[in-house]
């Protein structure tokens, strides 16, 4: 079934295993042109596929070579119907041309996927922007590997989701390729077209970035790699193939997460502003390489990210993480408590409760398990689950099996109650 936070999106009837585009983009007409090639692996029986294209006319539909027919284009979608029923198993490679001006769809959450900036464009998917700029099955729970062309005017840089491979010029254009070979769902393949130059930062992360800002960039994102290290010591090695730090020129409301990418605005380079580099980074474990089957589960990745801005606090000589959950603890008190962590709603899922209620109900396990069961129990999670999908019963299992003590009524009161609940005080000082 579809999830019932993105009811409209998605086909629970197939996935996809690999997607392969190849794009081609004009900055100064917003034009964009791709071919998408899809496999899919067929769920359940069926004469139809659904196909999410929000904005851009799907112009050619091939199945397995043969040009289809029977297709039909309504604003959110196009469904194909085929020759014949396809029994669950079957192996399909859908072939879709398509072309347009690419925007941002109006959600609940807000405008979201494609935007066009004054000097080239970016990609804010989450959680369900990705059919802006090309053709998906946009589930949370379906995960692909990507191959990725993209050409654009000569001056441009591009930053795609995947480790970067050659790029190539010809008559005034550039193309430049990408691959991702661990599993990415389709709100984390993100895409940046911009007036850019990239930078080192560290031993194995880049830096995307205006050269007017580079210097000030590359002062502001120095800490990545100490970040990096600090979570890889909780966390286990870092997950995935790459690791892109893009700087806009344009101001963001807040930074957004890909794939072994993570985005911020010009107006996140203030030092008051680390705390969100740590939480994007934090990410890459939690929320790209661990990462929910449903959106309800999504405290599992903002919580996460949430009590690692923390762990960083405390590791950079910050605030310690009993302090700032005392802090975050106060702020929430004041605040309604009509929400449950465990199923918070499509409405408030990116709502701020759901961020740090998860991180405060981490602090509490920590304070009640003890510090090395606690980050046993942090390692077991990140490293048992990498690349793989999770739900909220499989945390508190895993958790209880590593627990000294019982830890159901802990979980009880902080994920399926609505009151929130006091910090313990077991165990550690301020």
């Amino acid at each position: 079934m579809n999830d019932p936070y993105t009811p409209t999106s998605g086909d629970p009837g197939y996935s996809v295993a690999h997607y392969d585009l190849a794009l081609q983009y004009t900055p100064r007409t917003n034009r964009l042109a791709g071919r998408a090639r899809l496999d899919v692996r067929v769920l359940v029986e069926t004469d139809q596929l659904r196909v999410d294209l929000i904005g851009l006319s799907a112009d050619k539909v091939r199945v397995d070579g043969a040009l289809q027919r029977h297709v039909k284009q309504s604003a959110h979608a196009i469904t194909i119907r085929l020759a014949e029923r396809v029994a669950a198993g079957s192996l399909l490679q859908l072939d879709i041309d398509y072309s347009g001006r690419p925007g941002p769809r109006r959600s609940r959450w807000g405008q979201l996927g494609w935007e066009e900036l004054e000097h080239g464009a970016l990609v804010a998917s989450q959680p369900t922007g990705a059919p802006t700029w090309f053709p998906c099955n946009d589930r949370v729970d379906d995960r692909a590997t990507y191959a990725i062309s993209f050409t654009t005017d000569r001056g441009f840089f591009v930053a795609v989701t995947g480790v970067p491979g050659r790029a190539t010029a010809r008559s005034g254009k550039t193309t430049r390729t990408f691959t991702s070979s661990v599993p990415t769902a389709t709100y984390l393949v993100a895409a940046h077209v911009g007036e850019y130059a990239e930078y080192r930062l560290g031993p194995r992360a880049r830096l995307v970035a205006p050269p007017a800002r580079a210097r000030l960039a590359q002062r502001a994102f120095a800490p990545v790699p100490r970040i990096i290290e600090t979570f890889e010591e909780w966390f286990g090695p870092y997950p995935q193939e790459d690791l892109t730090i893009v700087v806009t020129e344009e101001e963001l409301e807040i930074p957004l997460e890909a794939q072994g990418m993570a985005t911020f605005g010009r107006n996140h380079e203030a030092p008051s502003e680390q705390r969100l580099i740590a939480h994007e980074l934090a990410h890459q474990w939690f929320g790209n390489s661990v990462g929910v089957a449903r959106w309800h589960d999504i405290w599992l990745n903002e919580g996460f990210a949430c009590y690692s801005e923390w762990i960083w606090s405390e590791a950079s000589d910050g605030p310690t993480i009993a302090a700032l959950a005392a802090e975050h603890h106060a702020l929430l008190s004041a605040l309604p408590q009509d929400l449950l962590l465990a199923d918070p709603g499509p409405t408030d899922m990116f709502d701020d409760r759901v961020y740090k209620r998860g991180a405060l109900l981490l602090e509490a396990l920590r304070r009640v398990m003890g510090e090395e069961p606690f980050r046993a129990l942090l390692l077991a999670w990140a490293s048992t689950y990498r690349h793989r999908l999770v739900a909220t019963a499989g945390f508190i299992a895993l958790a209880q099996s590593l627990s000294p003590v019982r830890v159901d009524a802990l979980f009880e009161s902080w994920i399926y109650a609505e009151a929130l609940p006091e910090l313990p005080v077991v165990g550690l000082a301020d």
